[in-house]
């Protein structure tokens, strides 16, 4: 057990984080890549980004020393059916040095994980998109919502930016002057707060804006929406209770009232100190009072964690989980 060392990696659209842990707890390496994962990359780009993070996180480590492995990544299940995925994925994990296994494990089981040992709870996640989770056995369950851009994710960063446009839109379209986050929207997209003489023509301009880009780039709104609430913004306020309702509404359909497991709030929208999370939490506490609340913490540990806790010298995983993954504030 002295020599042994894990690796974990969490994938994500925008960027990969790869650690080497020791199962004393140390750190011995990080890295950090792009964004790795193959549904929004294609999966040699992917593949690539993770090459990247597992030699950053391996500087100081010899492979021969790593015993498993682990990848956290959103649609886990897609990339386990895609036989030329997986094989850019093998082939990234040998270039690196390493021969030993590496599991894949959805993202939401890895940001549970991250907050909690217990083997059955729940995950709520709202970044850019919104998934909550039932976990059995540190195995994913009934999942609620999670549905993507067109059809769910409802309180996620995208599910504010849309609305910020719909609200901003709904405004011209009446011939009122945009309020302070109308102005902050415009701001983003346009580069100007200024409303033609002919309120339409704007309207018609944010419309084609919106639409040329890619509608997941609407979730770039969302700080502007979150900002704006925290200095008292009311139609910003407004959306973020809403986006709240939202959120607990479906960590609702997957988790009886009163359960006592705890309840794991992952995602930039719920790990910072946003009015968003602070609303989620306050909701949670009404709805499940007994319920330990526990914030993510490092996915990449947390995928380290959970492919070492199935290795034989591991006699206590939730001791092991204590040391590899560090409590969060």
């Amino acid at each position: 057990m002295s020599g042994t060392v894990v690796v974990g990696l969490d994938v994500g659209g925008t960027s990969t984080r790869a650690t080497a842990l020791h199962l004393d707890g140390r750190q011995l390496g990080t890295g950090r890549a792009g964004g790795g994962n193959p549904t929004s990359h294609g999966a040699e780009r992917a593949a690539a980004e993770v090459l990247a993070a597992l030699r950053g996180a391996l500087t100081n480590v010899d492979p021969a020393r790593v015993r498993a492995g682990a990848i956290g990544l959103a649609g886990a299940g897609r990339l386990l059916a895609d036989t030329a995925g997986r094989a850019a994925f093998d082939r990234a994990w040998h270039e690196a040095g390493l021969r030993c296994p590496y599991a894949v494990h959805g993202d939401a089981l890895v940001a549970y994980a991250s907050g909690t040992a217990e083997p059955d709870g729940t995950v709520l996640i709202a970044g850019t998109g919104a998934i909550a989770a039932e976990v059995r056995d540190l195995r994913l369950d009934r999942v609620a919502d999670g549905h993507g851009w067109l059809l769910g994710d409802a309180g996620s960063g995208f599910w504010l930016g849309r609305e910020a446009v719909r609200g901003l839109l709904a405004d011209l379209d009446r011939g009122h002057p945009p309020d302070a986050l109308g102005r902050q929207v415009l701001t983003e997209l346009l580069g100007s707060t200024e409303v033609a003489a002919r309120p339409r023509d704007t309207v018609d301009t944010l419309i084609q804006v919106v639409t040329r880009r890619p509608p997941v780039e609407l979730a770039r709104l969302a700080p502007a929406v979150v900002a704006a609430a925290a200095v008292g913004e009311p139609a910003a306020a407004e959306l973020i209770a809403t986006a709240a309702t939202h959120l607990i509404g479906s960590v609702e359909r997957i988790r009886p009232t009163g359960i006592r497991t705890p309840l794991v709030l992952g995602g930039g929208l719920l790990t910072g100190d946003t009015p968003l999370a602070a609303a989620v939490r306050a909701e949670a506490a009404r709805r499940w009072p007994h319920a330990p609340l526990r914030p993510a913490g490092d996915g990449a540990a947390a995928a380290a964690w959970l492919t070492a806790r199935d290795l034989p010298e591991v006699a206590d995983p939730a001791a092991l989980h204590a040391l590899m993954i560090a409590p969060t504030p």
